[in-house]
């Protein structure tokens, strides 16, 4: 192939609105059920007039799909489910010629157990360095060599045949990769280039914080300082590396950090390291004003001393969707099922999704799109049998899994299987059709018809601070350049601040020209 230009850092990604792309269930372009590249590509005109910045693509490489594509097999080649190297690279083009960037996805924690690398482990290869093997304890080694657990619940190691065994913090088809032998950190960097080259603008990064383990591989304790395979110092030279190779190009990175402390998590967005971090607080918030406002204030106060813009995300490909989030009871959120609570409305939770979309989308920084977010798609139930999620096997049922955000997007309404393509490969709902794009397109009042508007409004608020306004209690106001955003969390209405004109409103005002509860403006000053 040519050697294609380079994309330019102008510092796009500071303020950028990124949709989520989870190929296999976006688009179906050739009938077989499984969304691909060609379903991407000929939904490109959709995503444009969205308005969106740039497009993250969950992990589109060659995968035996034990974990949605988190198993790779082959960084440097697509998936034949989802198409073929050349349509990804035109893919990119054809997507930058409307102004839209792309976002690939790293997974460097792990390999799938297909990848040249272990197979050539299994077999007795020098490549057995590049992994963690093990013996076990017991007196025949037939216990784990720690006590370590596998993010998916189960123990972490999976012993072989030749009763070594070997360190997996996901599923056992997943091993994870030794970050201290070179090879392994050489590899990533070729990778980074091999996707910068072909014009990729940016790359999210995978369990970012999980890569290197403490070599004597100790048991966990509560409490353990450092941690022996969470945040440890030596990460940041690996990123280090990384970000040297993205200034080549132009290119930027975001994180995916989970971590409690403020301070440890800005270190992985000094100016040397990577642009931007995902922020899950404001997503795993309840729908409360006062801890929405705590984690706002929080999640700039953490970013500012290093100089990098927040993230804002309402939804992604692990998390309940947000219609079904806000749509229960308010009693905080639960990581072991990716919720709120109890099922309660989605009409209710849908009236919160609109005015959280306008909330997140006015904030400062960039702004993360869930793909279906703007269809205000719920939670889809899944029958036992069709769940391929590997978290509720390995949790014994007792996890739902993630397979209910992952259901097939629904585009025509009069189209078999809602103009998704083929028979989806998972079933889409009773009545997913009401929530198709084609239908939402027509009405000036749906969620579709909201987000457009509001990415396109968006520039209102410019690239200034954020600044609160005096507001009742359970009401969120504030200004940022020209234009105020005011969110109504409490349960009467309010009335509007003076303004010089109304925006945008994510539901209809009161008779009386109020603010209803769980409803959002958008006004001028």
């Amino acid at each position: 192939m040519g050697q294609p230009t380079p994309a330019t850092d102008d510092g796009w990604w500071r303020s950028a609105v990124i949709y989520q792309v989870y190929v296999r269930s976006f688009a179906d372009g050739d009938g077989d059920g499984t969304g691909d590249l060609a379903g991407v590509r000929a939904r490109l005109p959709y995503l444009a007039e969205l308005g969106v910045d740039a497009l993250w693509f969950n992990p589109w490489y060659r995968s035996p799909m034990k974990d949605g594509g988190y198993d790779v097999a082959d960084y440097r080649a697509i998936d034949p489910a989802f198409g073929t190297l050349a349509e990804a690279e035109k893919l990119i083009a054809e997507a930058r010629e409307l102004g839209i960037r792309t976002i690939v996805d790293i997974v460097p924690n792990h390999v799938s157990d297909q990848h040249p690398w272990f197979r050539a482990a299994l077999a007795g290869g020098p490549e057995r360095e590049l992994f963690h093997f093990r013996p076990g304890r017991g007196d025949h080694g037939e216990l784990p060599p720690n006590d370590w657990t596998s993010e998916f619940g189960g123990p972490a190691w999976t012993r072989l045949p030749d009763g070594d065994w070997y360190l997996h913090l996901f599923a056992p088809e997943q091993p994870d990769l030794n970050w201290a032998h070179p090879a392994v950190r050489q590899e990533h960097e070729d990778i980074l280039r091999f996707w910068f080259d072909r014009g990729v603008a940016g790359v999210r990064i995978d369990s970012a914080a999980l890569l290197a383990k403490d070599p004597g591989l100790p048991d966990f304790t509560e409490g353990r300082d450092p941690h022996p395979y969470v945040d440890r110092d030596e990460l940041h030279d690996v990123y280090r590396a990384w970000r040297a190779v993205a200034d080549e190009y132009g290119a930027v990175f975001v994180g995916e950090v989970w971590l409690p402390d403020t301070e440890r998590f800005a270190r992985y967005l000094r100016p040397d390291e990577l642009h931007t971090a995902f922020n899950f607080s404001f997503m795993t918030c309840p729908w409360d004003a006062a801890r929405l406002r705590r984690s706002i204030d929080d999640t700039l106060a953490e970013h500012a001393p290093v100089g990098a813009p927040a993230t804002w995300v309402l939804c992604n490909h692990d998390v309940t969707r947000t219609v079904t989030r806000y749509g229960r009871a308010d009693t905080g959120f639960d990581f072991a099922t990716k919720a709120f609570g109890t099922p309660t409305d989605l009409d209710l939770g849908t009236r919160r999704a609109r005015a959280a979309a306008l909330l997140s989308l006015a904030l400062p920084g960039a702004v993360y799109v869930y793909q279906g977010e703007e269809l205000g798609l719920p939670e889809a139930d899944i029958p036992l049998d069709r769940i391929e999620d590997p978290m509720h096997a390995r949790s014994g049922g007792t996890d739902p899994g993630r397979d209910g955000c992952r259901v097939p997007l629904p585009w025509a309404a009069g189209e078999p299987h809602a103009g998704f393509g083929g028979e989806p490969w998972l079933p889409q709902p009773d009545g997913w059709a009401a929530y198709a794009a084609d239908r939402q397109a027509e009405d000036p009042g749906s969620v579709l018809s909201l987000y457009r508007a509001a990415v396109r409004l968006r520039p209102e608020f410019g690239d200034g601070p954020l600044t609160w306004l005096p507001a009742p209690d359970g009401v969120l106001a504030f200004a940022r350049a020209g234009a105020l955003c005011v969110v109504n969390l409490a349960d009467a209405p309010v009335d509007l601040p003076a303004h010089s004109a109304l925006l945008l409103a994510s539901g209809p005002l009161d008779a009386a020209g109020r603010l209803p509860a769980d409803t959002a403006v958008w006004l001028r000053s």
